[in-house]
């Protein structure tokens, strides 16, 4: 019963989130106006962290609808409603017309700036020219054969059964695995689900999630619990319990800020680097009169330490890249998790 209300609900996110209802008042007026303020109502009711975020909607309204007046170009309105918008500081806003796409700038220079990787000492010093890549994972081992450093770049990019298998085949006999996750700025659910499939799954509890439900603020639906599936994708004899280190810094968003959370569930998962990039609400949009789209968070999520990490899940252990050691094509994130699990 625990696996149908979690996929009942995971299916209900998924129609409101996986592609905008494009809905809208077609006998609305699409003055300059009207589709200002029928983009921030839609805001004001619908969109799910202002608490979290600490942004007073109304005084958001104050500062931009005097910008906004009849006679002005598309550009222009265009332009004042994105930056109405990116006030949310939420990566999954956006608004979309047929000439420009906005996207939520603070959080362009926070997961930029806040990167923890550099992927040239990553591809130079620890994958190549020995390692791997099996389909969407580049791979290889390090620190003498003891420990497997994995690299996972976008949870967009498809994992099959055949390549896990391998990569898990391949490394079985380490003492532990190191999955690098930082700049992986999401993607898939069923990508994130095959992950955490490797792991000792017995039906537990991963976290919970409700739906915005009414106009007030803080009108929601009640929380639903989201359980890992019951059986190991290797099979419930042959789960991975040997130590795991995930990386993470702020460009890891979305679905990897919910794998970081969903490893609350499981003993043998530590997570080192920085905070996460957030982005722990799922998205949903339609249509203004004018014809443009928008999209916004709509749901919330509750870590099982009862945490609301929307601004970043922090990491168990915290290390952040030392640029001097860099040069010398020194990971010391990569090196602080080899020496957990070799310890």
């Amino acid at each position: 019963m625990k696996n149908i209300r979690t996929i009942v609900f995971c299916l209900l996110v998924l129609a409101f989130a996986s592609c905008e209802r494009i809905v809208s008042d077609k006998n609305a007026p699409d003055n300059p106006v009207n589709v200002f303020e029928y983009l921030w109502d839609k805001v004001d009711t619908q969109y799910s962290f202002f608490d979290i975020k600490g942004i007073d909607w109304d005084s958001i309204h104050q500062v931009y609808r005097p910008k906004v007046y009849d006679e002005m170009t598309d550009d222009s309105l265009f332009n004042v409603c994105a930056a109405m918008i990116n006030t949310l500081k939420d990566g999954h806003t956006n608004l979309f017309s047929d000439f420009n796409i906005s996207h939520s700038d603070s959080m362009f220079y926070l997961m930029m700036e806040g990167s923890q990787l550099d992927a040239n000492v990553v591809e130079a010093n620890y994958l190549t020219p020995y390692g791997y890549t099996t389909g969407s994972f580049k791979h290889n081992f390090i620190r003498n054969g003891e420990v497997a450093y994995i690299r996972y770049s976008s949870f967009g990019n498809e994992i099959s059964d055949a390549d896990l298998l391998f990569v898990m085949d391949r490394y079985k006999d380490c003492k532990g695995l190191i999955i690098d996750l930082r700049d992986n700025g999401g993607g898939s659910s069923a990508n994130l689900n095959k992950l955490l499939s490797i792991f000792d799954n017995h039906g537990q509890e991963l976290f919970k999630s409700q739906i915005k439900s009414g106009p007030g603020h803080d009108e929601f639906t009640d929380y639903r619990t989201v359980y890992a599936a019951d059986s190991s994708f290797l099979g419930k004899d042959k789960p991975y319990i040997k130590p795991v280190a995930v990386l993470v810094d702020r460009g890891s968003f979305s679905a990897t800020s919910f794998f970081s959370v969903a490893t609350q569930a499981y003993d043998n998962i530590k997570l080192y680097g920085d905070y996460t990039g957030g982005g722990m609400g799922m998205p949903n949009g339609g249509a203004l009169p004018n014809g443009w789209t928008y999209r916004f968070s709509i749901t919330r999520t509750i870590a099982l330490d009862g945490g609301n990490y929307e601004n970043g899940v922090p990491p168990d252990v915290r290390v952040l890249l030392d640029r001097d050691l860099a040069a010398q094509g020194i990971d010391n994130i990569i090196e602080t998790a080899a020496d957990w699990i070799v310890q």
